[in-house]
């Protein structure tokens, strides 16, 4: 069963950033110790990779499926930590990951409010479409709005680039702010030659969160202001005003 905003797409997914004004040193131990602690919360997640650039990851593959799909991850980088959860089941299920790995990171990375810079909190919805994304967000979207009429609607002639980004502040002080943006993943390629490959037009919502404004709060308690900022944001604007009309238009060419 899709979850509680995944019905409203092909795929939803959480991401949750951290990012630091100085670079932590990810020492050996203190990262082994962390990833241990994480992975008797959660026995999934057990496969440890480092890449290139440095950066160490602890994922949760999915058993069932063949291409080895990531369900829960963390990633931690020299400036900054990222994790996410795809298709949580409810709303608890991510509040309850992202809780116990916020609440582990000062004890093991030994991180203080001094370090942060802001932290960010990211609702993914991917549609998949087989077409040109640019031209169904151009069409669907903007229509006949002094914006949409920029392009061009005469036979032959396709829009190769259309993925608007919106942001707004939600304080006086722009310490909390939200943006709204479209990812294409059409290419020209694609629009030449009129052969069109299924990949997934994304719609992200990002609540962005800045520390040093006065405001006290812990990592914890921040990340659920965001959560509850971005779940009405997601039921009351972006879902009805655009995943949905997009789901549609994309129905209708099917």
């Amino acid at each position: 069963m899709k979850n509680w905003l995944g019905a409203h797409c092909d795929e939803f997914q959480i991401t949750l950033r951290l990012f630091l004004k100085m670079d932590w040193s990810l020492e050996r131990e203190a990262v082994l110790h962390f990833f241990e602690r994480i992975r008797r919360e959660y026995p999934g997640m057990r496969r440890f990779r480092r890449r290139e650039d440095g950066t160490l990851l602890l994922e949760e593959p999915e058993p069932q499926t063949a291409e080895g799909r990531i369900r829960r991850w963390i990633r931690l980088e020299p400036g900054a930590m990222r994790f996410g959860y795809a298709e949580p089941p409810t709303a608890a299920a991510w509040s309850a990951f992202c809780e116990f790995l916020l609440s582990q990171v000062p004890f093991h990375l030994t991180l203080t409010d001094l370090e942060i810079d802001y932290l960010e909190l990211v609702y993914t919805f991917d549609l998949d479409y087989q077409g040109n994304h640019d031209q169904l967000v151009a069409e669907t979207l903007l229509g006949d709005s002094p914006l949409g009429a920029l392009f061009s609607r005469e036979p032959g002639i396709a829009t190769i680039d259309c993925q608007p980004c919106l942001g707004f502040t939600l304080t006086q002080e722009c310490d909390l702010q939200a943006y709204v943006e479209l990812k294409s993943r059409t290419s020209t390629f694609e629009v030449r030659t009129g052969e069109y490959e299924c990949r997934p037009l994304s719609v992200y919502l990002t609540l962005r969160r800045y520390w040093g404004f006065g405001r006290s709060a812990g990592l914890v308690e921040a990340q659920a202001e965001l959560a509850e900022i971005a779940a009405q944001t997601a039921a009351d604007r972006v879902v009805p005003l655009l995943v949905n009309p997009l789901a549609a238009a994309i129905a209708s060419r099917r």
